[in-house]
């Protein structure tokens, strides 16, 4: 009996998860002409998670940015959040799936600049080499997925 009651809480874990679910809902901060930004967007859509957009000027977003933590050598060009962490700049949407499984104690990811070749910053199939960071929660950062240059 013991072991039921186990699985059916297990089980309601797992479909309670939004990871596990499928489905993530995003809140996107960026500036209303920003193309690439634009271009994360439908990224993420596209592998079926819930976004939703709201434009800023640049100084208003540069507060915003600060105020989750996100410093100057981590910043990019949209800021996101998800289920607790922050989404900084064209990280691809499976880094931020894998984030939301482990659950690591940290600000969230920032794939910093605006790397060529990244999800919204696409270049036919040119990709440079870049990192997506582990913001951690005193501003440190360490790499979470690395990305080779692809001609």
């Amino acid at each position: 009996m013991k072991s039921r009651i186990v699985l059916a809480l297990a089980t309601l874990a797992v479909l309670a998860s939004p990871v596990l679910a499928g489905t993530l809902s995003f809140e996107v901060a960026k500036t209303a002409s920003c193309g690439c930004c634009k271009a994360w967007v439908e990224h993420i859509r596209a592998a079926g998670h819930k976004v939703e957009t709201s434009n800023m000027d640049m100084g208003s977003l540069a507060q915003h940015k600060t105020k989750l933590g996100i410093k100057p050598q981590h910043a990019s060009c949209h800021t996101a959040t998800v289920d607790g962490y922050v989404i900084e700049g064209h990280v691809p949407v499976a880094d931020s799936e894998r984030l939301l499984k482990q659950r690591p104690e940290a600000i969230g990811l920032s794939a910093p600049g605006m790397p060529a070749g990244s999800p919204g910053m696409e270049m036919g199939t040119y990709r440079e080499a870049h990192d997506v960071v582990l913001v951690k929660l005193d501003g440190t950062s360490e790499v979470w997925s690395h990305y080779e240059e692809k001609q």
